[in-house]
């Protein structure tokens, strides 16, 4: 399964929003460097579909807010 995902680094609060069953906007509070948005990303991703973050894994945007994650 293919999520499709807008990120907003550097906020306030970490938040998300489904847009649709496969678009997502999700608001974290780390920085977008050296990896910390992405991990963020998926920490908040895995606690709302209730998986392991192991089990997600960006496919594409690894340096965009636009990111395409799997789900394994």
């Amino acid at each position: 399964m293919k999520i499709f995902v807008k990120v907003k680094p550097n906020a306030k609060k970490e938040l998300l929003k489904k847009v649709d069953d496969m678009h997502f906007v999700i608001s974290v509070t780390a920085p977008p460097k050296d990896g910390k948005a992405n991990r963020a990303v998926l920490r908040v991703l895995s606690d709302y579909l209730g998986v392991p973050p192991s089990r997600l894994e960006i496919l594409t945007g690894h340096t965009s807010r636009f990111k395409v994650i799997a789900v394994h």
